[in-house]
């Protein structure tokens, strides 16, 4: 055993919502939620680890959760929307965990990234002794090389007993593995399917379970990889070194490279950070988030599968990318997409798996009780058969921005886009499910009116930049057409502000994107009519909601993470720089003690929904930008 003291780190405690205080970590209880009423919510059930208290690990093709106990509670493996084997995180009783546990008394434990990396490391502080585990997944460097997770211990100080407890469950839960034991290792069999656990101690096992106690003393290191190939041998220490010098190298180097430089440059590189690890280094493309069946509400049953690419997620993603210097990520997805388009009458769908085949229709996992009792456990998602026809504005616009920055497109690839642009160009007018993808009857939406109108407004940009051949007539009509529709059918005059469907009255936080997208200027005073009726019906200070009309679903879900950074972006442009400083301020205190978001918040910031989420984390990238900018005084409202 030997010392590796470099990435013996001291931090200070985070000053996070970590949600540990909201909840009973000794085990399930019942709670009842609240509204400001008084009227009952929902009932739910305490979890032992929130979702606000993991890291993430992963290596661009699956993605580990890591709790600051230790336990890596969610994996899929070996990709990412494979099945799980660790899913303890949607059911503690039957969904499979690796716990790793130093026995240290009274401990304060720590949880930060090594810096500019996805390497993370966790810290148990006691009065007498100390230890610290290091989990990351080295990066393979081909489509053939295996994965592996590997997780380092180190004492640090004093002597440190170890618990260490490795129970997957295959398939999602539903196959206890058959146990084998050899030299320092363990194998799990199911079917054609392994997962070897190799380190230098003692394995016991019972019931599809690998079990080891043991003692290191300061300075003392032990090391257990996780992988799934039988032939090769395990990475002894020097090789672990190498591999942890390598990842860590990879990610920092890879962090480097932003161009941004302002006032939230931590949070916005683990923003990026973070999108890059939900990126596909095989295929380009991007997922929304590195988890299934996460509650949006309390114990209701907005419990979707968010481990596919959807086209608007990646499409912002890759904006927010570009806007710090990601080129390569850029034309990556460009080519990915650019399959996808290949189609003569131009309609796209509006996700696909990672590797671009289509995504299965929605199953329940009954046999799994749900993150804090949420059920149904789903896997698959129904709203890939959906229409969705804001998808096209946000494609083109990533086109668009991809080829203002980066490279031509090419004349197969424009073909592919005239034909997509002809397509909306025939069915903007279209009733669809919307960017909330609602259960409802499709609605004529105002989101999906305007992305209609990004994506014929960016192709004839594009066209007159190269210099494309285009019907530019046809185009301009659409786009005039599209312009005068969402004045005379989505500003209510009554009320006093843009409404979320036509014939409709209500808000909706997507329309925060109006002036972004430069539909309407910032400070148009219809335009900040509409900003200030959001901050009053669907905002609590700086967390907003999506909206509050009926999607025909049970349950009150969350604040918005997207929409939240989006508002304190439509502050920014409209001049009130310091209402959207101090909101941006707000909510990066709701990032937990890594400075990951899920896709939600609870009325007291608590993590609700998928976690990572590339929606959030690009929205807070969008916004620091701006925001940025702004306050130093580099932006004027109308850019070309």
């Amino acid at each position: 055993m030997a010392l590796h003291a470099k990435f013996s780190i001291p931090v200070m405690e985070p000053m996070f919502f970590s949600g540990v205080d909201m909840l009973n970590t000794k085990g399930p209880a019942l709670k009842h939620l609240k509204d400001d009423a008084g009227k009952s919510i929902v009932n739910t059930v305490d979890v032992p680890r929130p979702i606000s208290e993991h890291g993430a690990i992963g290596n661009m093709r699956t993605i580990a959760l890591v709790a600051k106990d230790c336990t890596i509670d969610y994996l899929c493996w070996p990709n990412l929307d494979s099945p799980s084997v660790f899913a303890s995180l949607l059911d503690p009783e039957k969904g499979g965990a690796f716990e790793l546990t130093p026995q240290i008394e009274g401990a304060r434990r720590l949880q930060m990234y090594v810096p500019e990396s996805n390497v993370l490391l966790t810290r148990w502080l006691g009065t007498s002794n100390s230890a610290e585990i290091v989990d990351f997944m080295p990066l393979p460097h081909g489509p053939d090389e295996p994965s592996s997770l590997v997780r380092r211990v180190t004492v640090t100080r004093g002597k440190v007993a170890f618990k260490l407890k490795c129970w997957p469950r295959f398939d999602y839960a539903l196959s206890t593995p058959k146990v084998k034991t050899g030299k320092g290792h363990i194998f799990f069999h199911c079917g054609d399917f392994t997962l070897r656990l190799s380190g230098a101690v003692d394995f016991h096992t019972r019931q599809g379970a690998a079990f080891a106690e043991f003692t290191l003393q300061g300075g003392e290191t032990i090391d257990f990889t996780l992988d799934g190939d039988e032939t090769r041998h395990a990475p002894n220490t020097e090789a672990i070194d190498a591999l942890l010098e390598e990842t860590t190298g990879y990610w920092q180097g890879w962090a480097k490279k932003s161009t941004y430089r302002g006032r939230w440059r931590s949070s916005v590189t683990r923003s990026a950070l973070a999108l890059k690890m939900l990126t596909s280094a095989e295929y380009g493309s991007i997922a929304a988030a590195g988890t299934f069946g996460l509650p949006e509400a309390p114990g209701g049953e907005r419990n979707w599968d968010y481990r596919a690419t959807w086209i608007r997620d990646a499409s912002f993603s890759i904006y927010a990318l570009m806007r710090l210097g990601y080129l390569d990520e850029a034309n990556a997805f460009g080519r990915w997409i650019s399959e996808r388009t290949d189609r003569s009458d131009g309609n796209v769908q509006i996700m696909y798996n990672l590797d671009g085949s289509r995504v299965a229709r929605e199953e329940s996992l009954d046999h799994l009780s749900g993150y804090g009792g949420a059920r149904p456990v789903r896997i698959g998602n129904d709203a890939a058969g959906q229409v969705q026809l804001d998808i096209y504005g946000e494609l083109l616009d990533s086109i668009y921005i991809s080829n203002k920055y980066g490279g031509s497109i090419s004349h197969e690839n424009w073909l592919n886009v005239r034909n997509v642009v002809d397509h909306v160009c025939e069915v903007w007018q279209e009733p669809d499910a919307g960017i909330w993808e609602a259960r409802s009857e499709p609605q004529e939406h105002l989101h999906s009116r305007l992305m209609c109108w990004v994506a014929v407004d960016r192709a004839l940009r594009l066209a007159q930049k190269r210099s494309l051949a285009a019907p530019f007539g046809k185009w301009i009509e659409a786009r005039n057409a599209i312009t005068e529709d969402i004045w005379a059918n989505f500003w209510n005059e009554k009320h006093g502000h843009f409404v979320h469907a036509k014939g409709g009255e209500e808000l909706d936080a997507s329309m925060l994107m109006m002036p972004l997208v430069r539909f309407i200027s910032a400070t148009d005073p219809k335009w900040l009519a509409t900003l200030d009726a959001i901050s009053r019906e669907l905002a609590d200070d700086s967390l907003v909601m999506r909206y509050k009309w009926q999607d025909a679903l049970e349950g009150r879900e969350g604040f918005f993470g997207a929409c939240s950074f989006w508002f304190v972006e439509c502050l920014a442009r409209a001049g009130r720089l310091q209402e959207a400083e101090i909101n941006m301020e707000k909510l990066l205190l709701f990032g937990n003690h890594l400075q990951l978001y899920a896709e939600e918040f609870d009325p007291r910031g608590e993590f609700l929904g998928n976690f990572p989420q590339a929606l959030t984390h690009l929205a807070l990238i969008s916004a620091a930008f701006y925001l940025d900018g702004a306050l130093d005084g580099k932006f004027r409202e109308w850019r070309p």
